[in-house]
């Protein structure tokens, strides 16, 4: 078996991020000595992460053949799949490729981490057509999401053509972008496509997606039943076509429209720059929001997953300029992300106990996914007819869905993959060639560090075990503190006690024992650690200081 796993003269495809998991999608395509990359993104910290904001697919398998890299190709702007670019695209140095509202985004995200100028940043326009990279040839597919230019990829490769969908919908009133027709999908199945690498995410859904059309009804609809008190909204910031139903709502029922949130602010501000949402009603700053009459103004905010620095949260907290009131409403017009559904709802018991309505996507058709559900995959199996099947960004549970409901289509070949893992897609695909490192990096404080690594083991340990601090002194003095540990009253007596087992052990070593570091430092963390455990029932990290070297004398 090949260990550099260098592309020969065959066709291969390895996740780094994205496959197992929901976020952080990295895909890479090999041809020919060379490797493509297909967006560079993140995921949000985890609580398995205690004190980290950021997650980020380790890229330690491509940064070690950088030279070997011959561009990144971003399918759209959400964070899953263009967050990670200021954190590893200088240094991976290769050029990036996106249509204009992305790459304005990428743009100001690159000149805030102060690195703009070190990497080239090539904008692909919608009639530019196709574009090389390497030994591929590219070129955008327009396709429905909850974000402005949303794009599958059409790649060209010496072996056949690949159908990368990014992350898409089938939507006949999509409100912004025109999606590529069933016309148009069908005439590139009809020139064939060896492999369709698909969105898994809502393949249990036995339902489409439904239209972002028809949530301008639900919408106008749930806002009008609440005359004469303060609508509140709140929306995933980068969906401009949710922005624009919710603009149309506002002037619709005679409110005024306030946005509450900097990352609303910046994709209105993208989104104009780029020609969409030129009508968008001007906009009330917090102060006269206040001011006007409660059924005279509309609000637009971030936090609808539970973010505790977002507008909403902050509002719940009576924090935020803006304020609501018993009889005042939240619309949530958005899903639950899986793992949010905590800080969520801790966010709307502190808005139900001042007695104000919420209304969810459960409740009134205010919401729509950006994601395929069963009917809409099965459409696109029908018009593409890939000869190979490959699900992506999704759980395992998700893309094992997939490969079946593929197979049940007649999909003649699936391949379940997981992150690591080399695909040979063709001749002769596919086959699962081997594994690679793949994990997770985390962003803790400003350094990016393994989420496996010591620094955050440990932190997760002290969470929930406690620390205790034992301190050796010259002429055997012993000091024992406690942090963390459940003994309350009991705590004096569990110095004590824990002072008296160290010193008993320290004083068992004999001969060179007695003089050697390492085993008095492991004399008195084992002694501290079991007086820890038989006092509270904890096993807590202990850390053992000694006296210097020339105290010690």
């Amino acid at each position: 078996m090949r260990r550099d796993y260098t592309p020969e003269d065959e066709l291969l495809f390895l996740a780094l991020g994205g496959s197992g998991e929901i976020g952080m999608n990295v895909n890479l395509y090999g041809c020919r000595g060379q490797w493509m990359m297909v967006d560079l993104g993140m995921s949000f910290g985890a609580q398995e992460y205690p004190g980290t904001e950021l997650m980020f697919a380790d890229l330690q398998f491509i940064e070690d053949r950088a030279k070997d890299l011959c561009g990144i190709v971003l399918t759209h702007a959400h964070e899953d799949h263009i967050g990670a670019i200021p954190y590893f695209a200088a240094d991976l140095g290769v050029p990036l490729y996106a249509t204009p509202f992305t790459a304005d985004l990428i743009l100001r995200k690159l000149e805030e981490a102060g690195n703009a100028d070190a990497i080239e940043l090539n904008i692909i326009e919608e009639e530019d057509g196709a574009f090389d990279v390497g030994p591929f040839t590219v070129r955008y597919i327009p396709l429905a999401h909850s974000i402005a230019e949303g794009n599958a990829l059409l790649i060209e490769t010496p072996f056949g053509r690949i159908f990368h969908t990014g992350d898409w919908k089938l939507d006949e009133d999509p409100i912004i972008g025109v999606p590529a027709s069933e016309d148009e999908l069908c005439a590139l199945g009809d020139e064939g496509i060896l492999a369709l690498v698909c969105d898994s995410t809502n393949v249990f859904n036995p339902a489409a997606s439904g239209s972002e059309g028809a949530v301008y009804q639900g919408l106008l609809e749930e806002v009008r039943k609440h005359k004469g008190r303060r609508v509140l909204v709140t929306t995933f910031a980068s969906n401009v076509a949710r922005l624009q139903t919710l603009g149309d709502v506002a002037r619709e029922t005679g409110r005024s429209l306030c946005i509450a949130g900097r990352s609303l602010e910046r994709i209105i501000e993208v989104a104009q720059a780029n020609g969409y949402l030129a009508d968008f009603p001007t906009l009330v700053d917090f102060d006269t929001a206040m001011e006007m009459r409660r059924g005279e103004v509309l609000i637009v905010a971030t936090g609808g997953q539970g973010e505790p620095r977002a507008a909403l949260a902050r509002i719940a907290d009576e924090a935020h300029p803006l304020s609501l009131e018993e009889g005042d409403v939240v619309l949530f017009s958005s899903r639950v992300i899986p793992g949010n559904e905590l800080a969520i709802g801790r966010i709307q018991n502190q808005l139900a106990a001042r007695g104000i309505v919420m209304v969810s996507d459960r409740q009134s058709f205010i919401h729509v996914s950006g994601h395929p559900g069963r009917p809409e995959l099965e459409a696109l199996y029908s018009w593409i007819r890939p000869e190979i099947l490959v699900p992506v960004h999704g759980e395992m549970r998700h893309m094992m869905e997939q490969g079946r409901l593929g197979k049940a289509c007649g999909i003649p070949r699936q391949i379940v993959q997981k992150n690591g893992d080399i695909v040979r897609l063709a001749p002769d695909g596919p086959v699962k060639l081997a594994e690679v490192t793949s994990g997770r990096l985390v962003l803790d404080g400003d350094i990016i560090v393994p989420a496996d690594g010591e620094a955050i083991t440990m932190r997760r340990r002290m969470a929930r075990d406690g620390v205790v601090l034992v301190v050796l002194e010259k002429g055997g003095a012993v000091q024992v503190d406690g942090i963390g540990l459940p003994l309350d009253e009991d705590y004096p007596a569990f110095v004590e006690e824990a002072v008296e087992d160290v010193k008993r052990a320290l004083t068992g070593l004999r001969g060179a024992a007695a003089r050697d570091r390492a085993t008095v430092s492991e004399a008195a963390r084992l002694a501290a650690r079991r007086a820890a455990q038989r006092w509270s029932g904890k096993k807590p990290q202990v850390r053992v200081i000694l006296p210097t070297e020339a105290n010690a004398q």
